[in-house]
């Protein structure tokens, strides 16, 4: 049985996703969109001066969270 959306697995990414971007794509074994996601978040959250960059780093790190609560394995 494999777990799907809104699973306790998922449920799990997404709170480590809420603290770390892409901590929770890397719980889930998705190496490549957890690398993207913290390197992305932490660009935009270093650049906090600019404006701009920290508002992308803040969807971006919003994307990360729904994107490890939604994620499903497929067939």
């Amino acid at each position: 049985m494999q777990a799907g959306q809104g699973s306790g697995g998922n449920v799990v990414a997404a709170v480590c996703s809420f603290f770390i971007p892409g901590l929770g794509q890397l719980v889930q074994g998705r190496i490549l969109p957890a690398i993207l996601f913290f390197i992305i978040t932490g660009v935009g959250y270093f650049f906090w001066v600019l404006i701009i960059p920290p508002i992308i780093a803040g969807i971006a790190h919003l994307w990360s969270i729904i994107d490890a609560a939604r994620f499903t394995v497929a067939d």
